[in-house]
């Protein structure tokens, strides 16, 4: 029987919920959590600690699928004469702090003693190497912030994990909410093509692979 137990944070977002009817579908088991069923704020450090609390140690993934790319009533800045830092403090706190808080009080919930993955999802304009058009200032740097933290936890992880793989993953470009009013004419996949195309990539990672930055298809993204 299988037993692999899997907890997705964001789990009823477009991404999220693509990647727990998946694992369900895989037969793993899935704990879900999030901000609209569960009251899990990734921004509030009590949010999280409450939230995990209850959850047993054993689980085999643990993915956080959170994100905004764009808050309400602050679109994606075009120049830097729109850079607003109340909203560059709330990206960080979306899309940097709160996932490196799931990691800080979600780490006891994976073993130390067989192999185990943690993922949060990131994104290619969150890449300095890869940044060639400039723009979204907020949402870049949180995205670029949120990929040290992941490189950096890593580093000390696999010292009492060697097993694990902690990595950053960039899922491409998804028809969800998210990007709707953004993408314009880019190609966008399914949340659910974009899922099955994740699992893949996240079954071949290894413990030699941990403190990566990794796209859809496998292939690492510059830093």
């Amino acid at each position: 029987m299988n037993h692999r137990r899997a907890l997705v944070i964001g789990s009823t977002g477009g991404i999220g919920a693509a990647l727990s009817r998946a694992l369900v579908s895989q037969g793993w088991h899935v704990t879900g959590l999030s901000r609209r069923a569960d009251g899990f704020d990734i921004t509030s450090e009590q949010a999280v600690i409450a939230g995990l609390a209850p959850l047993a140690p054993g689980f085999d993934r643990l993915i956080v699928a959170t994100g905004a790319l764009a808050l309400p009533g602050a679109a994606p800045e075009k120049a830097l004469r729109s850079l607003d830092p109340a909203v560059l403090a709330a990206q960080f706190a979306i899309n940097a702090i709160g996932p490196a808080l799931v990691l800080k009080h979600g780490l006891r919930l994976v073993p130390r003693d067989r192999p185990v993955l943690v993922a949060a999802l990131s994104a290619r304009v969150g890449s300095i190497g890869d940044n060639r058009l400039g723009g979204w200032y907020s949402y870049r740097a949180a995205k670029a912030a949120l990929n040290q933290l992941i490189h950096t936890a890593a580093i000390e992880i696999a010292r009492s994990h060697p097993l694990a793989a902690i990595v950053a993953l960039h899922p491409g470009t998804v028809a969800t909410g998210l990007t709707e009013a953004y993408r314009g004419t880019h190609p966008a996949r399914p949340p659910d093509a974009a899922a099955h195309d994740l699992l893949a990539v996240m079954d071949r990672l290894t413990a030699a692979d941990t403190g990566g930055f990794f796209d859809w298809k496998g292939s690492p993204v510059p830093w």
